[in-house]
């Protein structure tokens, strides 16, 4: 008997040592992301786990997987953290060049906005996190707005989402210039309007061209769309991607640089079948290679008076119509009219070389 319950321990030993070694050899995938597409979006940002430990750190979950742009968008000087999760057991697919990688159901683009300059002390301080969830029926759009505090942001709705708000900000630039601003917290209308294609929300950064670039992620330095593949979230791409430059690169050509600048602030609105396809000009950096697409000696649609009334004068930025909206802060004139309502004056400066760079006259 004494005999027999020994043996037995021994076997259960084995048998629960055999289990442990075969659990710790398997490894169990899991996005810790909490996410039920019929239920988002959620109300608070925290509830959807896209992060972990101190939700303002914004450090990622599992799966959630960090991008940049080659270009960014400029947003009043805000800094820009963006992540792209989705689904287990789905891809997405490459359409073209200049065309949004096609996202499965169920995939969320995060993107949040903020100042690591914010006076008096220089501190960091996140403004608003904006969703972009792919549904059945298509893209929606979730805003979240931060609370003073930093631990939790709120969804943005009723009143609040549609005609949105603006939050005062003071902040220091790379310059140490101080600026005071009212921050702009788009309503749904102003975010459909700059995602609009075919009467319908798209992304507007997530283009091949835009993220065929490395990116240093915690494991290292990669391709960003090597790095999607490689985490089962994109089937294949060309290696012949004809793709964006970063703007603020001096070691390529200005013309490179200021198409690059025009496709990420500008095209998604220029171009066919969006908000701005009555205009003259097409910027999509796939196009801008015929300097017609961009202004080059075309009259304005609105011309600005007897010296302005090209989109692009050569040789002469004071002559230029863009020069003068990408100078103004009238809602009247600006442009973009939407995402700022400061002047950048980087890129002011940029289109200001090329266009005194052209040498060509007019007909």
């Amino acid at each position: 008997m004494r005999k027999n319950y020994f043996l037995s321990l021994i076997f259960l030993l084995m048998l629960f040592s055999c289990k442990d070694e075969k659990m710790e050899g398997v490894e169990v995938e899991s996005s810790f992301v909490n996410f039920e597409i019929n239920a988002v979006p959620y109300a608070k940002l925290s509830t959807y786990a896209f992060f972990t430990g101190e939700l303002k750190n914004l450090t990622p979950s599992s799966k959630v997987i960090p991008y940049e742009p080659a270009s960014s968008l400029f947003t009043d000087y805000a800094l820009k953290k963006r992540f792209i999760w989705m689904p287990q057991g789905v891809k997405a697919t490459f359409d073209a060049d200049d065309k949004t990688l096609n996202f499965p159901v169920g995939t969320v683009l995060i993107k949040s906005f903020y100042y690591n300059t914010v006076q008096p002390n220089n501190t960091t301080k996140i403004l608003e996190t904006r969703l972009m969830i792919r549904k059945s029926t298509g893209w929606i759009f979730a805003e979240y707005m931060w609370n003073d505090e930093q631990t939790e942001a709120n969804l943005v709705t009723g009143t609040d989402f549609t005609s949105g708000s603006s939050k005062n900000l003071t902040f220091k630039k790379e310059n140490n210039e101080v600026m005071n601003i009212d921050y702009r917290i788009p309503s749904e209308s102003e975010c459909y309007a700059c995602h609009k294609l075919d009467n319908k929300p798209v992304p507007i950064g997530v283009k091949p061209q835009n993220i065929n670039t490395t990116y240093s992620y915690e494991g290292g330095v990669k391709n960003q769309l090597q790095k999607l593949v490689d985490e089962g979230y994109l089937l294949s791409y060309p290696s012949n991607i004809v793709s964006t430059v970063n703007y603020k690169d001096t070691s390529k050509p200005v013309d490179i640089r200021l198409r690059s600048y025009l496709d990420i602030n500008c095209a998604h609105c220029h171009q066919q079948n969006a908000r701005c396809d009555y205009r003259a000009i097409r910027l999509s950096f796939s196009q801008t290679t015929n300097l017609t697409n961009m202004g080059v000696c075309v009259m304005a649609d609105e011309p600005q008076g007897p010296s302005l009334e090209k989109i692009i004068t050569p040789g002469n930025h004071n002559k230029s119509v863009m020069s003068f909206r990408l100078n103004s802060v009238d809602e009247s004139n600006r442009m973009p009219l939407l995402g700022r309502t400061i002047v950048h004056d980087e890129g002011v400066e940029l289109l200001k070389q090329w266009i005194n760079s052209l040498n060509q006259n007019c007909p």
